[in-house]
């Protein structure tokens, strides 16, 4: 599988997705739309693959964000299909079957803080500044995070974020639950695909049934969602695989 903006590797059940425009702060443009569409595509279909590793490539930015000289030839009506492919992408990360792991390795600013927030579980470097800056545009985030990142933080810090338009810390991202950890540069990846390994160890029958009823945590549904995918997993194998294990006092061996 080949594409032209992303780099993918997999390894022991771990693909690492590395967005590959260092020239430009890999920042999004119409082919890493269509880039990530595909891998996460291809990705949801892979069975090799139990979790997934987002990152940017070189050791400035996670992605600087959208590609702004895209933008000056958009009419409002193509303003608005840039945005809903954005949501289409993202929300297609942010359902995946496998847990994805934002890999934040510098700026993740605009789309590119839209997209760690379309991920599962976010890790920064200390280096990481974090930021919605489309209003010095005279824009508002436009591929979802309006809607994640006050579902994260609260609606006055991310009104906050999107009305001041600055940056934050990694530090200060940690201490607000916008990421879970923080680490050296060196050790962020590292420390990533070691969260991955504890992950990949487990049901991914279970995952793929907790990342739908955590998704559905803020609709109506949410805790019926939480109740038929209980009842469901007990007629799967990865249950019968835990359970058994459990009693026989041994480690369970999930396909």
């Amino acid at each position: 599988m080949n594409y032209e903006s992303i780099k993918l590797t997999v390894d022991k059940r771990i693909a690492v997705v590395t967005i590959n425009r260092p020239e430009s702060l890999n920042a999004l443009n119409a082919q890493v739309f269509n880039d990530l569409d595909e891998v996460f595509s291809d990705l949801e279909k892979d069975k090799s693959v139990n979790c997934v590793i987002v990152t940017g490539s070189g050791e400035k930015a996670f992605v600087a964000g959208a590609d702004i000289k895209e933008f000056p030839s958009l009419n409002a009506e193509q303003a608005k299909q840039l945005s809903k492919r954005g949501h289409d992408v993202f929300n297609k990360i942010e359902n995946l079957s496998k847990p994805v792991i934002a890999a934040v390795n510098g700026f993740a600013l605009g789309g590119g803080l839209e997209l760690a927030l379309a991920c599962h579980i976010r890790y920064a470097s200390e280096n990481a500044k974090l930021g919605l800056p489309e209003v010095t545009l005279g824009l508002i985030p436009g591929y979802g995070g309006t809607q994640r990142l006050p579902k994260l933080i609260g609606k006055g810090l991310a009104n906050e974020m999107v009305f001041s338009a600055k940056m934050i810390s990694a530090e200060k991202a940690k201490s607000v639950g916008l990421v879970n950890e923080v680490f050296a540069a060196e050790e962020l990846l590292p420390k990533c695909e070691e969260l991955a390994m504890q992950i990949v160890k487990n049901s991914p029958q279970g995952i793929a049934m907790a990342i739908k009823a955590i998704n559905a945590s803020d609709s109506e549904n949410g805790m019926e969602s939480e109740i038929d995918s209980f009842g469901a997993l007990f007629a799967q194998e990865d249950f019968k695989e835990g359970v058994a294990a459990f009693l026989e006092k041994r480690k369970p061996s999930f396909n």
